[in-house]
């Protein structure tokens, strides 16, 4: 089959997935490295806890960054369109991982080795923050009647598949080359793939086509001057509710991206190859298992597919930090797993019950704004947090109740929200408009 003879919709399905995966490939090769290696090349005269925290404050950062490019990608995709406003994000996001991998250590530059570091992340904070909802905006424009969720969970599948992928290469360059080489500048070797990787990510974006909706907003002239203001329109009530819904995958995500690898070989002794290959295998069952969930709640509803997720969520993170203290290997793999198997629910369509509250001449920004908020709530300062409890305790129990009670409170919100506001996505087959 050639390109011409492919749906738009599937094409543009494609094109948000490759180029989600290569932005989130972009930010979790920086997730990976603050956990294991740049604490002994940017902060090296600190103690291995207190390095630690700084690397994975330089990590929050990032977050830090990511509503300044939710804001202004957002504003821009509602102004000027989807299409071009996240390929600027693309390039923006490939650029800075690139120049990370030939960043100077400390070592050789001194103070200036974490600065430089530090500006690179909040661009990246800054790429990111105008992909993820803008992505899912785009699929859902372009979906078919009846099925919103199973297209528009495309671009979703970008986090787990990023993350195989960045995991895959940074395992693979550890497995080539001694311990040495690999901390010294072996590392890099990932970032500096970025270029390759972008190229490819831009070339299949700019093969599709702009959203129908936004061309028919250009058309009528209804375009808005100011995006932010006109999403902030729908009410605070739905604004709380959907942004305390979204925390919990992204605190999930994070604890379980990150600081389970910094957890695992500082407090239990496995070794960072094991958990790596134990959480590129939990992300592949993650992955595919985004379009099963996208096509259920297109047959059962959007919010209540989500529901069932943060309440699967709450249960596994109670018993997940037990289950990896037990240091079995078999037991631990199978808490890595449960991960993979319980996040693809809510977050397959985690993206869409916020972006389908907005009309389409403003659903860009609203849905950045959301997003990225919750982003920074949930998922930012996740990893920090968790390394704080856990150094300051010295066990894992206050980690646990802490993302507990986020799960919790996304998924009480969640049914706050079924009970206030109808689903739209249970009620029409194209919710969007």
């Amino acid at each position: 089959m050639s390109s011409n003879s492919i749906p738009p919709h599937r094409k543009v399905a494609i094109a948000t997935l490759v180029g989600t995966t290569l932005e989130w490939y972009d930010f979790m090769l920086y997730g990976t490295a603050s956990a294991l290696i740049f604490s002994k090349q940017f902060f090296p005269t600190l103690s291995p806890a207190a390095g630690t925290l700084a690397a994975f404050s330089t990590f929050a950062v990032g977050f830090g960054a990511r509503p300044v490019g939710g804001l202004l990608f957002g504003h821009f995709g509602d102004r000027i369109g989807r299409k071009n406003t996240l390929v600027v994000s693309l390039f923006l996001m490939g650029v800075s991982t690139m120049l990370i991998g030939v960043t100077p250590s400390y070592a050789s530059i001194g103070f200036w080795a974490p600065a430089v570091l530090i500006a690179l992340r909040l661009l990246q904070g800054v790429g990111l923050g105008g992909e993820g909802a803008g992505a899912v905006v785009l699929s859902m424009e372009h979906a078919p009647s009846g099925r919103l969720n199973r297209y528009a969970s495309c671009p979703q599948m970008g986090t787990p598949a990023g993350l195989v992928l960045a995991n895959a290469i940074f395992l693979g360059t550890s497995a080539l080359l001694p311990d040495s080489a690999f901390l010294s500048w072996g590392w890099r070797i990932p970032f500096l793939l970025s270029a390759i990787l972008v190229i490819v990510g831009l070339w299949v974006r700019l093969g599709i086509t702009e959203s129908a909706h936004y061309a028919e907003l250009v058309q009528r002239g209804e375009v808005a001057s100011f995006p932010l203001r006109d999403a902030l329109r729908v009410g605070p009530v739905r604004l709380l509710l959907i942004l305390f819904a979204a925390v919990a995958t992204s605190a999930v995500v994070y604890i379980f991206m990150v600081f389970t690898l910094t957890y695992g070989t500082k407090a239990l002794g496995f070794s960072r190859d094991f958990l790596l290959l134990g959480v590129i295998v939990s992300a592949v069952f993650w992955c595919a298992a985004m379009p099963f969930w996208g096509s259920i709640a297109d047959r059962y509803g959007t919010r209540r597919v989500f529901l069932a997720g943060t309440a699967a969520l709450t249960l596994w993170c109670a018993v997940y930090f037990p289950l990896l203290n037990t240091g079995n290997k078999a037991v631990v793999f199978l808490a890595l797993l449960g991960m993979g198997v319980t996040l693809p629910i809510a977050h397959s369509v985690g993206g869409i019950i916020i972006a389908e509250l907005f009309p389409p001449s403003v659903r860009y920004s609203g849905t950045s704004l959301i997003v990225q908020i919750s982003v920074i709530l949930g998922g930012g300062l996740a990893p920090l947090i968790a390394t704080a409890l856990w150094t300051a305790g010295s066990t894992s129990a206050a980690v646990t109740c802490y993302i507990v009670a986020i799960c919790a409170l996304s998924t009480i919100s969640t049914a706050v929200l079924i009970r206030a506001l109808p689903d739209r996505t249970a009620e029409a087959p194209v919710p969007v408009g």
